[in-house]
């Protein structure tokens, strides 16, 4: 019999250098992790800043990993904080939305809805999001997001265009 695997979506995102090496890093981490393997990888894609627009834009990726059933969203989510904060990751209370070394979002886990004090899955604002959505429906087309839809429908409802790998989003 073969072994149930649930696709989970990490959204990588950073803005203050060097994010393609710090990304491939990140990426060849997640990949060497127990039970969990690498199914795709979007391209690099910049994004303007949102909110806190008095920062570098942003480089932003997609990451799609095949887990076995050892593996569950709140342990991946535990493992991705930690890469994180061993990445360099410092969070600044009053900069919520502020630069950032990486940022690594758990977005989907297979299509399991939670809302607890520790995750909420979907990720609670994907939806609204070009610079997610954009690269999420590059690598997986056909995805629908739980309680909100396809993904390729949420991304056609957002005022956005991609020019040359930039997102641009109203």
């Amino acid at each position: 019999m073969e072994e149930q695997r649930v696709t989970a979506y990490v959204g990588l995102g950073g803005n203050m250098g060097g994010e393609e090496a710090l990304f491939a890093h990140a990426r060849e981490r997640m990949a060497a992790w127990p039970d969990i393997s690498r199914n795709a990888v979007s391209e690099l894609f910049f994004t303007q800043p949102r909110g806190d627009v008095s920062q570098p834009w942003f480089t932003n990726q997609i990451v799609s990993l095949s887990c076995g059933t050892t593996v569950t969203p709140e342990w991946l989510l535990r493992a991705l904080l930690d890469l994180e904060n061993g990445l360099g990751r410092t969070r600044d209370a009053a900069r919520r939305f502020g630069p950032r070394r990486i940022d690594l979002d758990l977005l989907l886990f297979g299509d399991i809805v939670r809302d607890t004090d520790v995750l909420t899955l979907p990720h609670p604002r994907m939806a609204e999001r070009a610079f997610v959505l954009v690269p999420l429906v590059s690598i997986a087309p056909g995805l629908t997001i739980p309680g909100r839809g396809p993904a390729r429908a949420c991304l056609d409802a957002l005022r956005h265009t991609v020019e040359n790998r930039t997102i641009y989003q109203e």
